[in-house]
């Protein structure tokens, strides 16, 4: 596809933000020959731990990489395999074993770390620059704030500062509420090599068990890492008095939430050497706001809902058909209007889906969980 020509480009464009969604907008943007600023707070794209693997849809992120003109490059480096699923009961056994086919391609996996790269490429961030606020509607546009004390003044703000996003604020008053379920996520390094055992526990994508109010999961990444996640419901204070820094304390407590299950589930625990304490929070399915000229908000700052598969997924669409709709729209605040309402629909739909989807992974009924499973895996 040939770039078309900018409408946008005498246009001041930033978004906050390097994830997923706001790479794929600046990305696609770029391929456009459009300019827009890249604001991100970590002061280098190393500078913390990326994150588990993420499974990008057909239809939805593979679509986004599709209109950057990068889902070639993600093709070769995503692992197709990695989509394969398995469910044991607490006590080992094996109720569910699904692997895709040679040429399912529907969800592949790929490291965060790797599509984080991928969408850099010819992008021009700026590292260290963590925005405290956006102030919509000055003479000079929408001027954005910065944590030492400078300001800077662009057409059009596009939050993509995920959960806890200091853009929300020239929106919306809502903030994010706690799910009742609680992560703790681990990580197994060398796994073929140094724990061969958990190594076929886990296959070559994920395994998940699901008890009372409670799972264990884990997710194989590349390079023999995998992520582990302890999830269980629980108040938000639970662990409030337990040092993250005392490992085996934590792990003590993890092992007594799962007493009783199999040695080899509970094996999944044994290897970290470290424990991040992560409660799930969750903005209003049906949130919108009004709409105020220079700013608009997309992925987890628009829209958070559980962690499901699906978040990623749409921030990097949004991202993209924005993009797409500045490149070559007449009127920039036309085209996020309309991207707004769009964007409401489709992620109010997927909110309720995944918040109702996480009240049967993790319930009182853990039969609920491998129905679930059976309803979006295909046959």
């Amino acid at each position: 596809m040939e770039a078309i020509q900018c409408i946008a480009m005498r246009h001041r464009i930033a978004v906050v933000g390097s994830g997923p969604g706001g790479l794929t907008f600046a990305r696609v943007l770029h391929r456009h020959g459009c300019r827009v600023t890249v604001l991100e707070r970590d002061p280098a794209p190393d500078a913390r731990p990326p994150g588990g693997a993420l499974d990008l849809h057909e239809g939805l992120g593979q679509t986004a990489l599709d209109k950057a003109g990068l889902l070639k490059e993600f093709q070769a480096l995503s692992r197709p395999e990695g989509q394969a699923m398995r469910i044991l009961a607490p006590d080992g056994t094996v109720l569910r074993d699904w692997r895709p086919g040679p040429d399912d391609r529907a969800n592949p996996e790929i490291d965060r770390g790797q599509l984080r790269d991928l969408l850099l490429g010819p992008l021009d961030v700026r590292w260290g620059r963590k925005v405290t606020r956006v102030e919509p509607g000055t003479p000079e546009g929408a001027v954005i704030h910065f944590a030492d004390g400078r300001q800077e003044a662009f057409d059009l703000v596009v939050g993509a500062d995920g959960a806890w996003s200091r853009t929300r604020a020239a929106l919306s008053p809502v903030t994010p509420h706690y799910t009742g379920v609680t992560y703790v996520e681990s990580s197994v390094d060398d796994v073929d090599t140094r724990h061969p055992e958990l190594a076929r526990l886990i296959g070559d994508g994920s395994v998940a068990v699901y008890g009372v109010n409670r799972g264990l999961v884990a997710q194989r990444n590349s390079g023999g890492h995998v992520k582990v996640y302890a999830q269980f419901r629980a108040p938000l204070d639970r662990y409030a008095d337990l040092d993250p820094a005392d490992v085996e304390a934590v792990r003590s407590s993890l092992l007594a939430l799962f007493d009783g299950w199999a040695a080899s589930v509970l094996d999944l625990l044994a290897p970290a050497t470290a424990f991040v304490h992560r409660p799930l929070y969750v903005l209003p399915a049906a949130h919108t706001w009004p709409h105020v000229p220079g700013v608009t908000l997309l992925g987890d700052a628009a829209h958070l809902m559980p962690p499901l598969g699906v978040g990623a997924n749409l921030a990097m669409l949004e991202g993209a058909e924005l993009a797409e709709a500045l490149a070559g729209g007449s009127d920039p605040d036309e085209a996020v209007r309309a991207f707004e309402e769009r964007m409401w629909a489709r992620a109010g739909r997927w909110a309720e889906m995944t918040a109702a989807g996480l009240e049967r992974l993790v319930s009182p009924d853990p039969a609920g969980a491998l129905a679930l499973f059976d309803e979006v895996q295909p046959s």
